[in-house]
């Protein structure tokens, strides 16, 4: 099988992580999964290769899947997505913490009647709401619908089944829990509309109520045969309890003829819904089901309806409900009669000279069919069991001879010898071939090996691969799991899944930018990460943590390095003296040392110190960190005008000028008032 408990704990279609396994079955596993983009849990069924290789099947899983995913009923298990992925399909549904219907039975047994109407009634407002949509389940039965605490019932699998009708019925294991539930139409291979769905109904509503299926057997080709030509044995005469009115839904449920059963599940519910309340069923069910009771001979062929009643009381039983009422109602009644008892003598009289008749007739018939030749039956594709016992009835002795088949089913017969229908005397020996099944070999220790080394091991011995990667701690390449396990007895050809070690799965790096390396360290450390140290140049103060690699947010594997950017701490360097030299001269010394210069000017009537920078800030020889900016005031010579009168106008005002591109900005100084 391509999906197993390998699947466990992997991201599956890269949106659901695997919890772990609800179940199994012929055409699927299903598993419980968590939805990583919504965040709620759903169930996964996954199909399994056979099905998942077959065009037909995967197209028409396809189309009804679609249709399922637009269902959306209270009674109805919501689809939320579907898809392929590892070489396989898959439908993602609600999860419902419950059991199947069919587990409830098996646990508790027969359900109490309002309990059976109940759950009854609402898997019909499931197929009502169906069948209005176009869609037929064509898998109705108790492991297909849920329960939950609370009573409530939901129906699951619409889409599989229609998927899958093309399956052989004969398929041992995944076709014969379905085959008690098949109708008719079904068993022939004939198209099916909603009324099939409504039959395999009546069988789980005569399951609720009497604990057992009407139909059963050893193969499903015999349960289908029974559904074909067998008429069921009312509920009630497992179940006294049961009310008359509920054998007639039932009956009518399990007419072998569709045109007998109920046309719609609105009219199957009503009827349901009369019984409940204590009312009888509609006319058309009385008919058609007493017919049908009457071929069944469990009841009296001829069977009055009773008379309408008024309506009882509100505190009432349910008339359906009064067992005692209703065999009263529809017994016949008891005419009086002479004496019978002479009759009686002369027909035992009667009797036993027509036994004692026959027998001698049988045992001369008996010798003389010993002489004559007999046809040999028609054994191939039955269960051996069966086949040896057809072969002796028939007179003749069995032998059995065994051999692998791909196609034939373990235990079933491929051929016979001689063919059937030929007539041979009795006593001889009739030759069936039977069944090995598929040729087993023994699944190889893939552990540890590299994926080429493992997928050439499976060819070896017959089995084919399918390799999945998975994250994991151990070396890349390498084998993680398989399933089957090593030393399993699997059929040839049978698909072994290998989960192939990609490495670790991948972490999310934490932002530590701005802690101290201790605090950075410890924190990465903590989630596995290695980590190295890279003291760099930066004005933060040292000690913190300015840069780290990978990026904060990147995905890489668990154990993977971080390294950290920490800083050496803001650094000083002197201040040169640049006082009495010219503006040029200062700029060029203190913007060597990495300084930022803004100059001031300062007028001044010494003609010498144009041009001459009068003062600096910071001081010379001071301390101070690269990028600083010193201020420098430059004299500017004005001169002494005499003829001017003294005013008392403000200087005019300047404002400063943008820094320019080589880091010097000049404010020009308030010129003073003259005298």
């Amino acid at each position: 099988m391509a999906v197993s408990d390998t699947l466990i704990d992997t991201l599956f279609d890269r949106r659901y992580r695997i919890v772990r396994k609800l179940g199994a079955g012929g055409m699927a596993n299903v598993y419980l999964a968590e939805d990583q983009e919504l965040g709620r849990r759903v169930a996964i069924k996954i199909l399994n290769d056979r099905h998942a290789n077959d065009d037909q099947f995967v197209e028409r899983f396809r189309r009804e899947a679609k249709n399922a995913a637009g269902l959306s009923h209270p009674n109805i298990v919501s689809v939320y997505d579907r898809g392929e992925a590892e070489g396989t399909y898959y439908i993602a549904m609600e999860h419902l913490d419950g059991r199947s219907l069919k587990e409830l039975i098996v646990a508790r047994g027969p359900a109490p009647i309002p309990v059976a109407i109940d759950y009854a009634r609402q898997i019909l407002a499931a197929l009502r709401f169906a069948h209005r949509n176009g869609i037929v389940h064509r898998d109705i039965k108790p492991h297909n619908v849920l329960v939950d605490g609370e009573g409530r019932l939901k129906v699951t699998d619409f889409g599989i089944a229609r998927a899958g009708a093309s399956t052989q019925m004969t398929e041992v294991g995944s076709i014969i829990g379905t085959a008690q539930y098949l109708s008719p139409e079904q068993a022939r291979g004939a198209p099916v509309d909603q009324r099939s769905d409504l039959y395999s109904l009546g069988i789980v509503l005569y399951e609720l109520l009497t604990g057992t299926v009407p139909f059963g057997g050893d193969a499903p080709v015999e349960i289908a045969m029974k559904h074909l030509s067998s008429t069921p044995t009312p509920p009630s005469a497992k179940r006294a309890e049961i009310p008359r009115e509920l054998d007639l839904v039932v009956m009518r449920a399990l007419a072998k003829d569709p045109a007998r059963r109920y046309a719609t599940a609105e009219e199957m519910d009503s009827d349901l819904e009369r019984i409940s309340r204590g009312a009888s069923v509609s006319n058309q069910t009385n008919d058609a089901a007493t017919a049908i009771i009457a071929e069944a001979s469990a009841m009296p062929t001829t069977i009055s309806r009773a008379p309408a009643r008024a309506p009882a009381a509100p505190t009432a039983r349910p008339q359906a409900l009064r067992q005692a009422e209703i065999a009263y109602e529809y017994a016949e009644p008891v005419s009086r009669r002479r004496p019978f008892w002479p009759w009686l003598l002369a027909l035992a009289l009667l009797v036993a000279a027509g036994a004692a008749g026959w027998y001698v007739y049988d045992q001369i018939q008996e010798q003389l069919d010993e002489t004559r030749p007999a046809a040999v039956p028609f054994v191939e594709g039955v269960r051996k069991p069966l086949a040896l016992r057809a072969i002796r009835e028939a007179g003749f002795e069995p032998r059995v001879q065994y051999r692998f088949d791909d196609e034939v089913p373990v235990g079933f017969v491929i051929e016979q010898q001689p063919d059937a229908g030929d007539r041979i005397e009795r006593g001889n020996i009739v030759m069936i071939t039977a069944s090995y099944g598929r040729e087993r070999v023994r699944v190889p220790s893939l552990r540890g090996r590299s994926a080429t080394d493992a997928a050439a091991a499976l060819a070896s011995v017959g089995l084919k691969d399918r390799i999945v990667e998975v994250n994991s701690a151990e070396d890349d390449g390498t084998v993680t799991a398989q399933d089957p396990k090593p030393g399993q007895k699997v059929p040839k050809n049978t698909v072994v899944r290998i989960n192939v070690s990609k490495g670790p799965r991948p972490i999310g790096v934490p932002s530590v930018i701005g802690q101290t390396y201790e605090s950075a360290s410890g924190a990465l450390q903590a989630q596995n990460f290695a980590v190295a140290r890279r003291d760099v140049d930066s004005d933060q103060p040292e000690g913190l943590v300015v840069e780290q690699s990978p990026s904060p947010g990147s995905f890489v594997p668990r154990g993977s390095s971080v390294t950290l950017g920490v800083s050496k701490g803001p650094t000083t360097v002197g201040v040169p003296d640049v006082t009495s030299l010219d503006r040029e001269s200062a700029r060029d010394a203190l913007l060597g040392s990495g300084f930022k210069v803004r100059t001031e000017f300062e007028d001044t009537d010494d003609p010498s110190l144009e041009n001459v920078v009068l003062s600096q800030d910071p001081p010379a020889s001071s301390e101070a960190e690269p990028g600083t900016r010193v201020t420098i005031v430059v004299g500017r010579f004005v001169g002494i005008e005499t003829d001017v009168p003294a005013t008392t106008e403000p200087p005019p005002t300047s404002t400063e000028p943008p820094p320019t591109s080589t880091g010097e900005s000049t404010v020009p100084l308030p010129r003073p008032a003259l005298p």
